[in-house]
């Protein structure tokens, strides 16, 4: 099946009076998302439900996009603007509710709940003639829950898969084996659990230097969204999936006793195999439910955050980006929204050829803002820089702002342009957490670098463990322009010595 769309062009109309007002407040001269980021959608057939759950870029810039009922279709010529002739083909069926889409050397790679599948094209006639079982063996009850994701590629050649845990059914550790941990699978089909303790990990990502991440979504247990680093030995928080370290091959085990009604931090240090996440994402304010993390490998093709981490979320329809640094030896750092006003849910980001983003979107089983169900758009940079905070880094007195755009000296070294706060999160079997032991710190001193892309932040008060949130209102850049999004909040594990 091929089928050509071609999207309409309309115009938007504001009344006379409307106008008056806005202009009058001075809105329509201020700054916006759109004025640097710019939302394409591409049309989709009548007939085409595009419940996107996965994507991926294939070698000659087309992209495939998984759908959760089952298929896997690739779009063609989605770089117009407007979209026009954008194509769509049908490459494989009959898939079990793949969440994620990867190519590789030639293939398309799915996971299904049961297995991870390599589809193959042979006669070259635009179908998969091969589903070939990858690697198979971890547990599948039934429970509506037990998504699987991924995989995600690393450097070496591995996949990343993460398993949801099952929620609401007690099932021997065998019968749902490692459900609510990572695995890395070879290029041979020879897997291995990683990390344990994930309620939700809806997204997978490998940063520039190798190490692979997850995103997890508020619950019990999980007091907000996080950003966590998987690697050996690691858990997660998650209660449930421990019963898992008693199989073979489990990289930890803790038979201890479980702290209840603790700080997050304070329950860290009880329980010897735990991890703080790199990020926390302070729940409403960076989403409500963070999906897929894409790292930024463009070279600058989308705007200034080269290396950065993007991440989507589902019920708020936006996405943030994640600056991340190395404390101690372990990661840890700070998230930004970016773009809000997406048509559905953010499920599946993926760069395409011309250095844009493919924005995939799905509203199924869940609530989400937006005006569609389900879609897929396309984020372009206008190649206009935004004032930003570019990265938060942690200092041993407080920390430092990069920016990218020259600050105004005398608003940047003003301490009254900057409020933090601290907070963390209770550590417990309830449905989430509020922010507990919230404390006003004082901005010392504010210093511009030579360069005037720099400020150094002396805090009084830093707490190790905690959220710290900025608020740089009082920022100007050196042409007068306030900052796209003066929010930063940086996850503070441990203070630089």
């Amino acid at each position: 099946m091929r089928v050509r769309c071609r999207l309409r062009r309309g115009c938007l109309r504001v009344p006379l009076a409307l106008l008056v007002v806005l202009l009058a407040a001075g809105i329509t001269s201020a700054q916006s998302e759109d004025d640097y980021y710019k939302m394409i959608t591409l049309p989709i057939p009548a007939d085409l439900k595009l419940e996107v759950s996965g994507l991926a870029l294939l070698p000659d810039g087309r992209v495939a996009a998984a759908l959760r009922k089952g298929d896997v279709w690739i779009a063609g010529n989605v770089y117009g603007d407007p979209p026009a002739n954008v194509t769509y083909e049908r490459f494989a069926g009959g898939l079990h509710e793949p969440l994620g889409l990867a190519y590789n050397d030639g293939d398309l790679y799915v996971v299904q709940r049961t297995e991870l599948t390599r589809l193959r094209g042979i006669d070259k006639d635009g179908r998969a003639d091969a589903y070939l079982t990858v690697a198979k063996g971890w547990g599948v009850t039934g429970n509506y829950h037990e998504y699987a994701y991924g995989p995600k590629f690393d450097p070496e050649g591995n996949m990343w898969i993460t398993l949801n845990s099952g929620l609401g059914k007690k099932v021997n550790p065998s019968d749902d084996a490692w459900r609510g941990w990572s695995l890395k699978v070879a290029a041979d089909g020879s897997w291995k659990p990683v990390s344990g303790g994930m309620r939700s990990p809806a997204g997978v990502g490998v940063n520039a230097e190798g190490d692979a991440f997850y995103t997890d979504q508020q619950g019990n247990w999980v007091p907000t969204n996080s950003l966590n680093h998987m690697r050996e030995g690691v858990f997660h928080g998650y209660v449930d999936a421990l019963k898992h370290c008693k199989l073979p091959g489990a990289t930890f085990t803790y038979n201890g006793e479980i702290p209840q009604g603790l700080s997050y931090p304070e329950a860290v240090k009880r329980i010897p195999p735990m991890k703080l996440p790199a990020v926390w994402f302070p729940y409403r304010k960076v989403g409500m439910s963070a999906t897929d993390v894409v790292l930024d490998s463009t070279g600058g093709k989308f705007g200034p955050f080269s290396g950065q981490f993007f991440v989507g979320d589902f019920t708020l329809s936006l996405i943030s980006r994640v600056y991340l640094e190395k404390v101690n030896g372990e990661y840890q750092g700070a998230c930004f929204l970016f773009r809000e006003g997406f048509e559905s849910a953010v499920l599946r980001m993926v760069f395409g050829q011309d250095g844009s983003m493919l924005v995939g979107m799905t509203n199924r089983g869940w609530n989400s803002l937006g005006t569609r169900s389900y879609g897929l758009q396309r984020l372009v940079w206008s190649g206009k820089t935004p004032f930003e905070i570019k990265t938060f880094e942690a200092r041993p007195d407080g920390f430092e702002l990069s920016f990218t755009k020259k600050v105004d000296a005398d608003a940047a070294s003003a301490p009254s342009s900057y409020r933090l706060s601290s907070y963390t999160y209770y550590y417990h079997q309830t449905y989430g957490s509020p922010e507990i032991d919230t404390k006003q710190l004082r901005v010392r001193y504010a210093t511009v670098a030579p360069d005037g892309l720099r400020v150094r932040l002396g805090i009084d008060g830093l707490r190790e463990g905690y959220v710290h949130e900025l608020h740089a209102v009082g920022v100007r850049s050196a042409d007068g322009d306030e900052l796209l999004h003066p929010r930063g909040y940086y996850t503070l594990n441990a203070i630089p010595r």
